[in-house]
Parts: C-alpha cells; structure tokens; sequence
C-alpha cells in the first residue's frame, strides 16, 4: 500500500506544482498587464507636457498661425492670378501649335516600307 500513497502523494503534488505554476503566469500576466498601464500613463503625461512646450513655443514664435495662414492665402491668391495671366497670354499659341502638328501630315510612303511591302506581296 505504500507505493499506492506515495503514487496518490505524487499526483497531489503535481497537481499542486500545476497549480502554483498556473497562478504565477496568471500573476505574471496581471502584472504586465499593469505595467503596459502605467507606461501608457506615463507616455500620456509625457506627450501632453510636450504638446504643451509646443504649443506655448509656436504662440511665442508668431502668434496663433492666423497671420501666417493669411500670408500663405495671399501668396497662393497672387500665384494663381499669375498662372492665370500666363494661361491667357499663351492658350491660343499652344492651340496654334498642337493645331499645326495636326495638319501637317505627309502623304509620302517611306522607300522601306514599299521595299518590305514588295518583298511580302512578290511584286
């Protein structure tokens, strides 16, 4: 009988030995769970006090962007007013061209391709 308790002691033991390994990944998983927490707080904060510097270095700088979104609106205005001067000065030319390549179209066949069409047809 003594073989089947230090058998059924085995199993109780292993069965504990299970146990204590299945709470410690349990615990361990917990705690990086916690840990994956905390730095998410962490970089949180971090990210907002440098928006914050940010923020307070662009006020510092130049104000709230308002004028330099003007200046861009101005200098895109007076670019686009440019290219469409451009446009107007020079459309009818670029139809004038792309019209004259059309036109000209020559009606001469090229000496190789009457000599290949020859050779193909025997003549």
């Amino acid at each position: 009988m003594s073989n089947g308790a230090g058998i059924q002691e085995l199993m109780a033991a292993e069965t504990r030995a299970s146990q204590i390994v299945a709470e410690a990944r349990i615990g361990r998983g917990d705690r990086m769970k916690q840990a994956k927490a905390d730095a998410q707080e962490l970089i949180d904060s971090y990210r907002g006090e440098k928006q914050q510097d940010f923020n307070n270095t662009v006020l510092a700088a130049g104000g709230s962007g308002g004028s330099a979104s003007a200046k861009l609106q101005a200098t895109t205005n007076s670019e686009i007013s440019v290219m469409q001067n451009q446009f107007n000065t020079n459309h009818q030319r670029a139809i004038d061209v792309l019209l004259s390549k059309c036109c000209e179209v020559s009606l001469e066949v090229p000496t190789a391709r009457v000599r290949a069409t020859q050779k193909i047809y025997g003549a």
